[in-house]
């Protein structure tokens, strides 16, 4: 070849360096083949307004008198549509029995519950296709694993018994929390299970532990997954925290665990966010939000896909407004980088005769499968006191205090 015709030195390095960028860029890009920030614009709430419709159909089939086994209160609420149309909504601490007119006998003027009425650790209620709460399932539908400890349900999916399969069951997710002292007034985590519910009679078929977390010396830093789920690309991504405070405080920080769908009930298919891939040991999990100031989670949390890619979460907002407020952050991948908290918004409360408001919001949840403009979410609400039975009695005598309330989110872009 004539010297006109070899590249030159300078020619062979700047190609060299190009394509170790290529390689480079190549390994950087997320799994879905859009790098960073430049995947989406970003979201945040442009405004909100008070969803009295859903609202008001939970106080409507709570107040219920007609049956003396049925749901009146609960939190921990999670939803997810059936195939035939109909909604299965799960709670975790739940009162059955009846809700009495007001005046009670104290004159105040609230649906009440006597100090008799039974109390679950989950239950579950049945919505129709119409929007129409209509049965509870016989509670608690998913039994205590063992005497101390109990179930709490949160996330579920409805997916292929197995993969490929043509028949479909839900699948629910649990935490598992055993009784302990003070400061653990909510119990400690144990494990992450998942159950599994035939269609469409919803019978208990059987329960898996996932995710073992009793090896884990310090209860703060066990992580429960579940929170919430969302099924993208053939995946079921489950997120999950871990209880940084032992009180109803925000945690410090968020982890993501990513399984192929049809498969959650399968411990060997669940992989974990390491900060770099999917890892089948937990034990390498790392947070993907949360530094222990100014940006975390609560324990309970939600996390929605946009149809622009833009992944959004909503949680308690962090600091002295952390039972007041909600805030959201954004980002183009499940797992992050994400960016906030955005601006915050807080949700009404319930009212109250007592002379001091010491009602509170929590455990945020999007229902996308609720029909109606905006983005619907709930929010649990309670009485704080540190004396359980003192805040009992106040949701007793007010049966508004334990139940879920809906918001409707308007989302814009966040540039």
């Amino acid at each position: 070849m004539s010297a006109a015709g070899k590249p030159s030195t300078r020619y062979v390095l700047v190609l060299l360096l190009a394509l170790a960028c290529a390689i480079v860029l190549l390994v950087a890009l997320p799994e879905n083949g859009r790098q960073g920030d430049k995947a989406c614009d970003g979201s945040v709430v442009g405004s909100w307004s008070v969803d009295r419709a859903t609202t008001a159909e939970f106080a409507r089939y709570g107040d219920d008198q007609t049956r003396a086994d049925d749901w009146t209160g609960g939190d921990g609420t999670h939803s997810v549509r059936l195939p035939d149309g109909r909604i299965l909504w799960l709670f975790s601490d739940s009162y059955l029995g009846q809700v009495y007119r007001p005046p009670n006998l104290s004159g105040q003027p609230y649906p009440w519950r006597d100090g008799t009425a039974p109390f679950v650790r989950n239950s579950a209620v049945l919505m129709s296709a119409a929007g129409r709460l209509e049965q509870t399932l016989p509670a608690p539908l998913f039994p205590d694993p063992a005497p101390g400890q109990w179930r709490w349900p949160v996330a579920a999916q409805v997916e292929p018994r197995s993969p490929g399969s043509p028949e479909r069951v839900v699948r629910v997710l649990l935490w598992t929390r055993a009784a302990a002292a003070e400061p653990w007034i909510f119990g400690v985590p144990t494990a992450t299970e998942v159950a599994t519910l035939s269609l469409p009679d919803l019978r208990l078929e059987g329960v898996v532990r996932v995710l073992d977390q009793n090896s884990v010396p310090d209860p703060s830093k066990r992580v429960l997954y579940g929170t919430t789920a969302v099924s993208e690309d053939g995946f079921t991504y489950v997120y999950g925290g871990n209880d940084g405070k032992a009180a109803l405080r925000p945690a410090s920080h968020a982890y993501l665990a990513r399984v192929p769908g049809g498969r959650l009930a399968e411990p060997e298919a669940w992989r974990y966010w390491d900060g770099e891939g999917w890892n089948p040991d937990s034990r390498r999990a790392r947070s993907v939000l949360g530094d222990g100031r100014r940006k975390g989670v609560g324990s309970a949390f939600t996390v929605a896909r946009q149809a622009d890619g833009t992944w959004v979460l909503f949680t308690m907002a962090a600091g002295t407004k952390g039972l007041r407020s909600i805030s959201a952050y954004w980002a183009c991948a499940p797992h992050g980088p994400w960016h906030g908290p955005t601006r915050d918004f807080a949700p009404p409360l319930p009212e109250d005769a007592a002379p001091r408001q010491d009602t509170a919001a929590y455990n945020p949840q999007i229902h996308p499968d609720l029909g109606g403009k905006g983005l619907a979410l709930s929010y649990d609400v309670n009485w704080l006191d540190a004396a359980p039975r003192v805040a009992e009695s106040h949701i007793n005598r007010n049966v508004s205090l334990y139940r879920p309330r809906f918001v409707r989110l308007r989302l814009e872009p966040a540039q």
